[in-house]
């Protein structure tokens, strides 16, 4: 695995949503700032969290099994095991992954713990995904772009206000990927619990982190000019392919696997 330099200016007095999304997942390389904003979310949210994984976990091994051996994951989180590539690399040793994330501590674990297996290959970019170009840049110079890449980008587009037109930013990375690619998304959602919606959003608000949860209507125009592989656009306790059905649980995710024409 290639990484930068680590920096220094890792923030503790400010939550991030990767260390909340750690805690969240069990994990430990989180902060007092962090656990603040974990704790007050509704007890369903840790349980969303871990089916969220699951439906990553289920759709790469899915495209692995199809033969992709390459895979751009943005908004990687702290690293929690199985990563990405080892679900894929376990079916393709072969496959090079690239992630890309924007929190310092996350490039930290990155160095220790997203080590390839033998015949494969890890790259880390410190980058955040509202600066889509320095992102493809990095990963032209480690990925094959005339052959087919999954773009990955799991939990992450609720952090991108309306504003920053988050559709818009999805389609400059999609348009980049050669014929046959694959865009991975999960989107959280209220839809499945709107009781708890104001409470959500009144907690990531206090803890000063971005947060737009979309409708089934909202999440769908990221998949715009892709073909939806079955089962389409569900919630992540609904998506599988080739595994045994998961438990078909309330979720607080909508999730899609498509492929680029």
């Amino acid at each position: 695995m290639t990484a930068q330099p680590v920096p220094s200016r890792i923030d503790t007095s400010r939550p991030h949503p990767a260390r909340v999304y750690d805690w969240l997942l069990g994990g430990k390389d989180n902060y007092p700032v962090d656990q603040a904003v974990a704790q007050k979310l509704p007890a369903q949210a840790r349980d969303n969290a871990l089916r969220n994984r699951a439906f990553m976990h289920r759709a790469a091994a899915w495209l692995a099994g199809a033969g992709v051996d390459q895979y751009l994951d943005i908004g990687t989180g702290i690293p929690t095991r199985p990563n990405l590539h080892q679900i894929v690399q376990g079916i393709v040793p072969t496959a090079r992954i690239a992630y890309a994330d924007n929190d310092p501590i996350v490039l930290r674990h990155a160095q220790a713990l997203l080590v390839s297996s033998p015949e494969g290959a890890t790259d880390y970019i410190e980058a955040d995904v509202r600066q889509p170009q320095a992102i493809l840049d990095h990963a032209r110079t480690f990925l094959d772009f005339s052959r087919p890449i999954a773009l990955s980008m799991i939990a992450l587009m609720h952090f991108i206000t309306d504003e920053e037109d988050p559709y818009a930013l999805t389609r400059t990375l999609v348009d980049a990927l050669p014929s046959g690619s694959y865009l991975v998304l999960s989107h959280g959602t209220t839809d499945e619990h709107p009781h708890l919606a104001q409470s959500v959003r009144t907690t990531y608000r206090e803890g000063e982190i971005p947060l737009r949860m979309r409708s089934r209507d909202e999440v769908e125009p990221f998949f715009a000019g892709l073909d939806l592989v079955d089962p389409g656009l569900v919630t992540a306790t609904h998506w599988y392919k080739d595994t045994p059905a998961p438990t078909p649980e309330l979720s607080g995710f909508y999730v899609g696997v498509a492929r680029t024409p």
